[in-house]
């Protein structure tokens, strides 16, 4: 009888729980993501919430590094219908990720309810020559989005990210000219340059993908007006329009937009945002050159502008 009246109790307590999409209810009686201790994934010891399954994502972010990958899929995260993973999975672009096979994959997905679709992100899969025929190969319909920014400062962004994370690793580095310049000409083989190559990359995308499936976000106003760039993100996966201005608010000390959601406050991991080095004027100059092009034929595959230098 005690058995029967719990699970009677359990029943009721789940009819008039608050719907799925608002609250997910975690061991221990908490409303928080896992993610939210530092966990990146929900451990064997905690049970999923009554009703949700993993699944392969509906959309993925596939880049590009340094043009606003996270700050695209934290914001994101606010709309009650999506579900991000924790993490970068790079099954798409490492072949040991790939070699585990498609059930691994969708086991780093988060749990999510019926009604949410389920979104990764991992910026390594722009610039990879294989990942746009093995994601096809899983779902040739997928929504695709691409967060870009003016492909000079993705260039020394992508620099000042390997020297703090070089001198933190207390790893011997060497001033950007020198990374950039090569004989006394521009090192076009520098790895940070040849990923802001977008032309390039994109011809590769476009072999497996109608352009109609890549959403293409302007990483450049994403940071100074961020709710527009998310509404016409929230068209483009077909999501009803959740996200408002008041979920957002500009930290002066950081200089760019951090989250407001569910009475919380949150920024951008400080590793964001850090200041760029200065970098010198001719240097600079070539670099923009030889970029100029490759920007002016990725504006018309996909024909669209954009306040690149």
């Amino acid at each position: 009888m005690a058995n029967l009246l719990s699970y009677v109790l359990f029943l009721a307590l789940r009819t008039f729980a608050a719907p799925p999409e608002y609250i997910q209810v975690w061991p221990g009686g908490s409303t928080s993501d896992p993610r939210d201790s530092g966990n990146d994934t929900v451990g064997p010891s905690l049970v999923p919430p009554p009703g949700t399954s993993k699944h392969a994502p509906h959309s993925i972010i596939i880049g590009v590094r340094k043009g606003g990958t996270r700050a695209l899929l934290e914001m994101l995260d606010i709309h009650p219908g999506v579900a991000a993973a924790a993490t970068e999975v790079h099954f798409f672009d490492w072949d040991d990720n790939y070699a585990k096979g498609f059930e691994w994959y969708q086991d780093q997905m988060p749990y999510s309810y019926p009604n949410q679709i389920t979104v990764e992100k991992t910026p390594g899969y722009f610039t990879s020559p294989v990942a746009p025929a093995r994601i096809h190969a899983m779902n040739s319909s997928i929504r695709l989005l691409l967060i870009l920014r003016d492909p000079t400062e993705r260039v020394i962004s992508d620099y000042t990210q390997v020297y703090f994370n070089r001198l933190e690793n207390h790893k011997p580095v060497q001033a950007i000219e020198n990374m950039l310049v090569k004989n006394g000409a521009l090192n076009t083989r520098y790895k940070a340059i040849q990923r802001s190559l977008y032309d390039v990359h994109m011809r590769n995308w476009l072999q497996h993908f109608p352009l109609e499936q890549i959403h293409i976000v302007d990483g450049d106003t994403l940071i100074h007006d961020p709710l527009p760039e998310l509404q016409r993100v929230e068209r483009f996966l077909d999501v009803p329009p959740r996200i408002m201005a008041s979920n957002f608010y500009f930290n002066q000390t950081k200089g760019f937009y951090c989250i407001r959601s569910d009475g919380q406050e949150r920024c951008l991991h400080e590793s964001k945002g850090r200041p760029h080095p200065p970098v010198n004027s001719t240097v600079l100059r070539q670099l923009r050159l030889y970029l100029r092009q490759h920007n002016r034929n990725f504006y018309r595959l996909i024909g669209r502008t954009f306040n690149w230098q």
